[in-house]
Order: C-alpha cells, then structure tokens, then sequence
C-alpha cells in the first residue's frame, strides 16, 4: 500500500528537478534544448546506478520509478525533435536524437557498472 504513495514523491521531486534544470538551461542556451539533454542524460546514468546498486524495492520505487520517471522526459525530447524537423533544421535534430540514445544508452551501462563496484 505504500508503493504508490512513494513513486508519486518521488515523482513530485523529479518533476520539480525537471523544470528547474530545463529552465536554468534553456536561459543560458535559448536555441538548443539541452535541459532535456542533459536530464535524460543524467538520469540514464542514475537510473543505471540504482538498478546495479542492488537497492531495496522501496528506494527503486522512490528514485527509479518516481524521481527518475518524472526527471527524465521521452515526451518533451520527441516534441523538440519534431520541432525542429518542421523548421527544416534536420541536422541538428539528427545530431539530437544520436546523442541522446547513443549516450543515453552507454551512461545506463556505465552507472550500472558504477552501482555494481
């Protein structure tokens, strides 16, 4: 019973992580969404740190799957990309959608390995 109640916290906190990097991020570099960037970035590594730490179910349910659900953002990274594919920037979406995967998916390893030692 208190499962969800501790990924809706986590959730409330990762949301609110979410917003604050995004709009330091997007003050500082208006033209490029690299608050989303880098929170999903950040997030596969934590995420992947957590899942090889052997945490307890409860910290999972709190820091994975709330705080990290609600930090990182699948949503908002298609919205950008299709942004900028409709004002015909294809490179830079390209080079956006590359480095989110290519690096999303080697940080989650790394902090995998990083949870394991």
């Amino acid at each position: 019973m208190i499962a969800p109640w501790l990924v809706m916290l986590g959730g409330f906190f990762g949301a609110v992580a979410r917003y604050t990097v995004s709009r330091w991020f997007a003050r500082c570099m208006p033209h490029v969404p690299f608050g989303t960037l880098f929170v999903n970035l950040l997030g596969s590594f934590l995420l992947g740190w957590l899942a090889g730490s052997g945490a307890a179910n409860a910290e999972k349910l709190l820091i994975g799957t709330g705080f990290m659900g609600a930090f990182t953002t699948f949503s908002t990274l298609k919205w950008e990309s299709v942004q900028m594919m409709q004002k015909k920037q294809w490179e830079k979406s390209l080079a956006y959608l590359a480095v989110t995967y290519s690096f999303g998916i080697w940080l989650a390893w790394l902090g995998y390995q990083f949870g394991r030692s």
